[in-house]
Order: C-alpha cells, then sequence, then structure tokens
C-alpha cells in the first residue's frame, strides 16, 4: 500500500477515535444526570410532621360500632349507613388478597380509622392551624392557588376536608366541587344515584373497607358542554402514626364536557405503618372527557391499597395518569369499562420502587361494545433492592367487533438485588 493510502486511512482512524471519545464522554455525563435524577426519587423530603393531640386520642381498629359512630358523627342519611354496614360484611367476609404485595404483616386493628383535626372546613389558609397551614405552605397548595395554576382546591388532612374552594366563574356555570360529605348532605339525590355504582361495597376487601369507613374525598360534577380547562387539584395528607385514610372520590362529567382533576398525596415517616385505602368512581357521559392525575409520593411506612374505575359511555374518553413514587407497597390498577361504542381510554402508569418498596401496579381494560379502543403504557424504575410489576388486564367481549387494545411495558433495573415482574391477561 502506497503513502498516499495510508494517510487517509490513519486520519479516519483519529477521527473515529475523536468520536468514539467523545459518544463515551457523552454517555457518561448523561448516565450521571440520569442517576442524580433517580438519586432524588429515593430522597423522601416530605416527612416531617405536625402536632398530632386529635390523632393521639383515636381509637385503633374497627368494628361494626365504629362504622355507626362515623356515619353518626357526620349526620349521614339511613341509606348511607346501610351502605357501609354492607361494606364492612364484605371486608369481614372477604379473604385477604394472596397475590400482590406481602400483606402478611397487615392488621386491620392496628390502624386508626377516624380522625378529625378540626372542628370545621377552612375558608381562607388563614383560618387553619398554624402547623397545618405551614404544612400545606412547604407542599405549595396555596401558592398554587393563588397563581391560578389550579382551578379549585381541595385539601384533606386525616379523616377530613379542611380546605376546599373553587373559582367563581366555574361555579356559576353548575361546577360542583366539594367534600364528597358535603355531597351527601347538599346533592343527596345525584350522589345516591352514582356512589357504589362503579364499586360496589362487595367489590374487594379493601374496597369494602373504605365504603365501611370512608371519609372524606373530592365530589365533582360537570355539567354538559362545560370545559373546566385549568385543573381541579386534591391533596392528601397524613399525620397520624398509623393512621387509616379512606377517602372517597366521585366523578361526573355530563354529556360533552371535560375536566382534568389532579391529586397528590404524601405522610410522614413513622416507625408504625399507616394505610391508604381510597376508592375512586368516575363517570364518563356521552362525548365526554375526564383526565385523572395521581402522583403518589406516600411515606415508606404507608401501605397504598386503592381501586380506581371508569365507566364510558358513547363517544367518551377517559385518562388515567398515574404515579407512584411513594409507599411501602401499592397495588393500584386503575380500570375503564368501555361500556358503550366509540368508548375510549388510555392509561400511563410509572412507577419507581427504592429500598423497601413494593410498585404493584398496572391497568385494567373492559371492552364491553364495538368499536372501544384502549392503550396502556407502563413504565417503571427499580432501584436499591426495590421491586416493582405491572399487572394488567385486557378483556374485549363477544359482540365487541371493531375493538383494539395497545399494551406496553418497559421496566429499568438499577440493581443487582430489584425485581421487575409482569402480569398481563
Amino acid at each position: 500500500m502506497s503513502d498516499t493510502q495510508q494517510a487517509p486511512n490513519a486520519a479516519s482512524d483519529v477521527e473515529m477515535s475523536q468520536y468514539v471519545a467523545d459518544r463515551q464522554r457523552v454517555d457518561e455525563e448523561k448516565l450521571k444526570k440520569d442517576d442524580e435524577i433517580i438519586q432524588q426519587f429515593g430522597d423522601y423530603t416530605y416527612g416531617w410532621h405536625d402536632s398530632d393531640a386529635a390523632g393521639e386520642a383515636a381509637k385503633r381498629g374497627i368494628d361494626e360500632q365504629v362504622v355507626r359512630d362515623i356515619s353518626a358523627d357526620k349526620g349521614e342519611p339511613q341509606w348511607m349507613l346501610d351502605m357501609r354496614l354492607r361494606g364492612f360484611k364484605a371486608f369481614l367476609e372477604k379473604p385477604m388478597p394472596d397475590w400482590g404485595v406481602d400483606l402478611s404483616g397487615f392488621n386491620a386493628d392496628d390502624f386508626k380509622y377516624y380522625v378529625k383535626p378540626i372542628d370545621k372546613q377552612a375558608k381562607t389558609w388563614e383560618e387553619l392551624p398554624d402547623d397545618i397551614r405551614s404544612t400545606y405552605d412547604r407542599l405549595g397548595i396555596p401558592e398554587a392557588e393563588k397563581s391560578r395554576l389550579i382551578s379549585g382546591v381541595a385539601a384533606t388532612y386525616e379523616s377530613d376536608f379542611i380546605y376546599n374552594t373553587i373559582q367563581q366563574d366555574l361555579a356559576d356555570q353548575g361546577v360542583i366541587f366539594v367534600d364528597t360529605d358535603t355531597a351527601v348532605r347538599e346533592y343527596p339525590d345525584l350522589v345516591k344515584k352514582y356512589f357504589g355504582t362503579v364499586v360496589s361495597p362487595e367489590d374487594n376487601k379493601f374496597g369494602a373497607l373504605n365504603t365501611a369507613a370512608w371519609s372524606g374525598g373530592s365530589f365533582v360534577y360537570v355539567p354538559k358542554g362545560v370545559h373546566v380547562d385549568i385543573p381541579l387539584q386534591a391533596y392528601f395528607r397524613i399525620n397520624t402514626p398509623a393512621m387509616g385514610q379512606f377517602e372517597r372520590t366521585l366523578i361526573i362529567a355530563d354529556e360533552g364536557s371535560y375536566v382534568h382533576y389532579v391529586e397528590g398525596c404524601t405522610a410522614p415517616i413513622w416507625s408504625e405503618d399507616s394505610l391508604h385505602a381510597a376508592i375512586v368512581e368516575i363517570i364518563v357521559e356521552k362525548h365526554a372527557r375526564v383526565r385523572y392525575t395521581t402522583v403518589q409520593n406516600w411515606s415508606n411506612n404507608v401501605y397504598n391499597l386503592v381501586t380506581q374505575r371508569a365507566y364510558v359511555r358513547e363517544g367518551g374518553t377517559m385518562e388515567w395518569v398515574d404515579g407512584n413514587i411513594g409507599s411501602k407497597a401499592t397495588m393500584k390498577y386503575p380500570a375503564c369499562i368501555l361500556a358503550e361504542p366509540y368508548a375510549k381510554a388510555e392509561t400511563m402508569s410509572l412507577g419507581f420502587a427504592g429500598k423497601g418498596q413494593y410498585q404493584d401496579t398496572g391497568a385494567k381494560m373492559i371492552h364491553l361494545a364495538p368499536h372501544t379502543s384502549s392503550t396502556i403504557v407502563a413504565k417503571s424504575i427499580s432501584r436499591g433492592g426495590g421491586r416493582s410489576a405491572y399487572r394488567g388486564l385486557v378483556k374485549i367481549v363477544d359482540g365487541a367487533e371493531g375493538s383494539s387494545n395497545s399494551t406496553v411495558c418497559d421496566a429499568l433495573l438499577i440493581h443487582r438485588l430489584v425485581r421487575q415482574s409482569d402480569f398481563a391477561r
């Protein structure tokens, strides 16, 4: 080979070596940045707690008398007490789940079922006790309201709503955004029509427990054709050790309407476990659209055992954006019942499992009518010995011609001791 032939080859080798070095440097910098981002998920910064006089006085355990006392304290109608007693009976009869997260150490009598932090709901943030107000200031909720980043705020602390507001222009259009306890008193016919129709008292063990002991949660009604363009936000905070929080959220989007509901949650770090067992029921009427976004960031001593389900009518659209980065153990599978033709549903499930965490999450799509469609995208990260699992169900019944589903599941494992599982059918 001549010298003139060797020179271009040598120059090409130098260029390739430089390219590889530059690419390696870029990859190393990217990996370092990615690791810094992932590390932030493992650093829990919401673990402070407030004074706890109400929690210290609360009774542990649940029996029929506790259920009756909760209902009596709220002044509920007989039909709601009957619903609670149905739930309690189902809770006693149903076995503990033998799949999903490890519940071998779970004892329902370890938890406090009803803690009232204040005597009445505040109309302004300034009316709240100083330590509770300080907590929500640190969480940034009042600032988001003042900046009009949200169109309504609901703050739940322990078992009760402590603050609630909605922009006047939405109230003038007939939008209702109150706590579910208030809705039972002020909109009884509307609540009775829908409560327990998507998730019955006998649906599952922890849904039954919620039906028996529920307190707080959001009630949203959006009238026909009304669009709530700026999200409504709810924030749930546990403060008491061994607290059981059982909010009940019911959202009704009437024909042609739209609403985006965002919820977040945190809790102090205690040596005792706490329990969060919520129910979310959503009714999406014809050609309506609902987006429900969750940023679940409980401390790593909280069991997070939640039932979320939507019933979608003709041409309606339901969107779940489900983020789970906290808790000791999570079992949560947002579900959609596509009940009428051309109903659509999407679920984006994002999970992070760090040291001592087990995220068992996913989605369910039930196609009951022709020309319905659904999409599931599930992504998870496990590090530091954490475990994540995708658990999904897609069912297209006979007669649901022209229906379709797309499911994508990705997992990133950043440790040799982490685990990822997939359970799909």
